[in-house]
């Protein structure tokens, strides 16, 4: 696994969202938690230079990877409890992300598809970019990993603690 502060001693990827981190708009995201154990912005950053490290690799535009990899969860609710009229919240919230996005920055096709698309599979709007499968198939890869690693940690540890707290009784 690689160290989740990896990205903060990548002197291109900072200059490529540099901008946007400075936006009190992007900071907000950390006062929201995402995938039960980690928080947005984490997880937008984790995306984002995940993402812009296979876009790199593979010759791709990195660029629009890396910022719309950032902004692609850009709402401010919780989606366990917020619903919508318009639909689930897998259907709305990229939508969300993208009016948001563009109060902040320049938005290109590109980067807008692949901000509305990263859900698919939950969507059946089809990614029209490779940038756009990139940045939707490490998004799922990062909410499995996000959610799966920490719940298996404190499922061992639990058992650990049951089976401890059996033992112990057994030889007291």
């Amino acid at each position: 696994m690689q160290n989740p502060n990896a990205w903060r001693t990548d002197k291109d990827y900072i200059n490529i969202i540099d901008d946007l981190l400075q936006h009190e708009e992007v900071q907000q995201l950390a006062l929201y938690t995402q995938h039960h154990f980690s928080n947005r912005l984490t997880h937008s950053i984790s995306v984002s230079y995940q993402s812009y490290l296979i876009a790199t690799k593979i010759g791709a535009d990195e660029v629009a990877t890396a910022r719309a990899g950032l902004l692609h969860d850009l709402f401010y609710y919780d989606w366990r409890v917020t619903k919508f009229d318009e639909g689930s919240h897998a259907y709305v919230h990229p939508r969300i992300a993208l009016k948001n996005a563009r109060k902040i920055t320049n938005i290109s096709d590109k980067e807008a598809d692949i901000i509305v698309k990263h859900m698919f599979g939950a969507t059946i709007a089809l990614p029209k970019y490779r940038e756009s499968w990139i940045v939707s198939l490490v998004d799922d890869f990062a909410a499995v990993n996000e959610y799966l690693i920490p719940k298996t940690y404190l499922t061992y540890f639990k058992w650990q603690e049951k089976l401890a707290t059996k033992f112990v009784s057994v030889f007291a």
